[in-house]
Order: structure tokens, then sequence, then C-alpha cells
């Protein structure tokens, strides 16, 4: 088992939360930029990319702020990491900072920080920001 590396990226997007909460906190809205898509049942949120699937737990989440999950195979191999997209506004500029925080071994970096940037361009065109 590779130790994983935590990695964080800011962007600044032109949008309400409220638009960003939907993206971010539902199955649609994370189908639309994130995964080809999403369904939740309970806690577990199952993903799917190009006939694969991969499923992650809830850990917490408040609207207009955040959503934090972690990976059931890191999970199960008792890593702790997480995948968290957490806003805010700026009180100057009144754009909305988003954070996103992940992990990945290191050989896996690049590539993970890749899919992030993709997504993220993603994200940027269908918010129009």
């Amino acid at each position: 088992m590779s130790e994983k590396i935590k990695f964080e990226q800011e962007y600044i997007f032109k949008t309400s939360p409220k638009v960003l909460t939907n993206l971010l906190m539902t199955p649609s809205g994370l189908s639309e930029w994130f995964a080809d898509d999403v369904d939740i049942k309970d806690d577990i949120f199952t993903f799917y990319w190009n006939g694969s699937e991969e499923s992650a737990r809830l850990i917490s989440k408040k609207n207009n702020e955040f959503i934090k999950f972690r990976w059931l195979e890191d999970e199960e191999e008792g890593i702790d990491s997480y995948v968290e997209m957490r806003y805010t506004i700026d009180p100057m500029t009144k754009e909305v900072v988003f954070n996103l925080t992940s992990f990945a071994t290191e050989d896996e970096m690049e590539e993970v920080q890749l899919y992030w940037e993709n997504a993220i361009g993603d994200l940027r065109r269908m918010i129009g920001a």
C-alpha cells in the first residue's frame, strides 16, 4: 500500500453559492461535470466513468459551504484520505473561492491532478465562470 499525498487547489468563480451547491451536492449536478453518472444510496455515492465505477462515503456536508467524502477502497484499506470541495464568498470581490482537497499516491499524482483540472474546467464552463 502506497502512502497518499494531500494536494490542494484553489479556484475563483464568478457565480453564486446556490449554483455550486446544486452542482456539488446532487447526483444530477455531479453527473454534469464530475462523473458520467452518479447514484446516492444512504451515505454512499457511486460514481461511474467510462464503464468503471467507484464508491465513496459521505463524511460531511453543509449546503452553501462544502462536501467531503472518502473513497470506500481507501476506507477499507485504512487510508486516511478524503475529497473535499469547499467554497466561500470573498468579502472584497464577492467572487466564490472554491478550494479542492484530494489525495493521490506519488505515482498517480500527475494523473489525478490532470483529472481535477479537466473536471474543474468542465465545472467552470457549466457555470459560465
